[in-house]
């Protein structure tokens, strides 16, 4: 899916919820717009600088705004990295399997670029299915940022991985990366195996 695909209606739900708490973004403007307000107040330009840089990074039309480069699990007591790469073709995620021990404590980090525009109410979405039913689904605000030409890295709140004989096994991921103006950056699949030890 592209930048300027709108959200499936699997997160309608979401949308709903905002509409209830009256919440509405505000107008999008574009970075030259934000930089050319208020250009006579010295100390708020030097702000918008420290924020937003000198101007866009990228002017290529072809290049999205923003860009999920890979979520990586983090876990202390894991073996070796559990590192999913987003920046290729994403049907080959759905072949693997990355494994976490249970009750081994986690997060998540996506790491993602934005590269011409200011990005607003950046959020991760996570819906987990086990045998085709939905069992879980997690809403994290990753939120607002300006270009620049390094990566930036959200870190999820820790999680505990299930235990237990009847919570161990493969558990399929659908996982968003999308924004206040409902577009989705990304969505991709995944698999997760729950074991009772690493390399079972």
């Amino acid at each position: 899916m592209t930048e300027n695909e709108q959200v499936s209606h699997e997160l309608e739900e979401d949308d709903e919820l905002d509409g209830k708490l009256n919440y509405k973004p505000p107008p999008q403007k574009s970075l030259k717009e934000i930089q050319d307000l208020d250009k006579d107040d010295e100390s708020l330009e030097k702000y918008k600088k420290s924020l937003l840089g000198d101007g866009p990074v990228v002017e290529d039309p072809t290049i999205p705004n923003v860009k999920v480069t890979r979520l990586t699990l983090v876990c202390n007591a894991a073996p070796g990295p559990i590192t999913m790469d987003l920046t290729g073709d994403l049907k080959n995620l759905r072949k693997e399997t990355f494994v976490l021990k249970e009750g081994v404590e986690y997060r998540a980090k996506i790491h993602f670029k934005v590269n011409k525009e200011i990005v607003s109410g950046l959020k991760y979405v996570q819906q987990t299915y086990r045998a085709g039913i939905k069992v879980a689904k997690a809403t994290f605000m990753v939120g607002s940022y300006g270009p620049r030409s390094e990566e930036y890295e959200f870190l999820t709140p820790v999680e505990e991985a299930p235990t237990g004989m009847l919570t161990r096994g493969c558990y399929n991921n659908k996982s968003f990366f999308t924004d206040d103006d409902n577009h989705n950056h990304l969505t991709w699949e995944w698999n997760l195996s729950i074991r009772k030890e690493w390399n079972d």
